[in-house]
């Protein structure tokens, strides 16, 4: 299957979502997935990510080179972003095969579920933290002198979470779990 990943901004993003999403993948079972990271357009923020007409020029320009549209964004502990992301699922359902997800409350907090971090944070202070980037990720990435590389710091450390996507799982059940569900169920779908 050949999957798009539509982040808010893939200028950081695609750093972690590439490794740690086609490391899910195969950990599902697919056979040879494809998955890439939607480059253009720049959707270029979380209130442009959410927007129907520029998801549709995403559809419009992908739709026949890939099986399933995943859009993966933020919570940013927005209580109502499931509920527009499932208003976004059931307008392209009739159309393509369209899932939305969101990470809580960002997408850095699956590299840390994945990495062991220095420090005495809990997992649960880490989980329930509304700036993850900020308080934890950017800090991790300073001490591991990984700001300059492309992504700050993401690109290394999105492969190395990648290595334990059973841990991010089990570390993070409301969403990304909940992904991993929702992609197998698609797997059974898989010619």
């Amino acid at each position: 299957m050949r999957f798009l990943v539509i982040p808010e901004d893939f200028r950081n993003d695609q750093h972690l979502l590439a490794p740690i999403l086609t490391a899910l993948l195969a950990s599902l079972g697919f056979a040879r997935p494809k998955l890439k990271v939607c480059l253009d357009p720049l959707i270029g923020g979380i209130d442009e990510a959410l927007k129907p007409e520029r998801l549709q020029e995403v559809v419009d320009r992908y739709r026949g080179m890939v099986d399933v549209f995943l859009l993966c964004v933020d919570r940013d502990a927005s209580p109502h972003r499931r509920a527009r992301l499932d208003a976004i699922e059931a307008r392209f359902a009739p159309l393509v095969c369209f899932l939305a997800c969101e990470a809580w409350e960002e997408l850095e907090t699956w590299a840390l579920a994945g990495l062991d971090r220095p420090g005495s944070a809990p997992w649960a202070a880490i989980r329930a933290e509304r700036d993850v980037k900020e308080r934890h990720f950017a800090p991790l990435a300073a001490a591991r002198r990984l700001t300059s590389e492309p992504g700050g710091g993401r690109r290394t450390l999105g492969i190395e979470a990648a290595k334990r996507v059973d841990r991010i799982r089990q570390r993070c059940p409301e969403d990304f779990d909940r992904l991993a569900g929702r992609l197998a169920a698609l797997r059974v779908r898989e010619p």
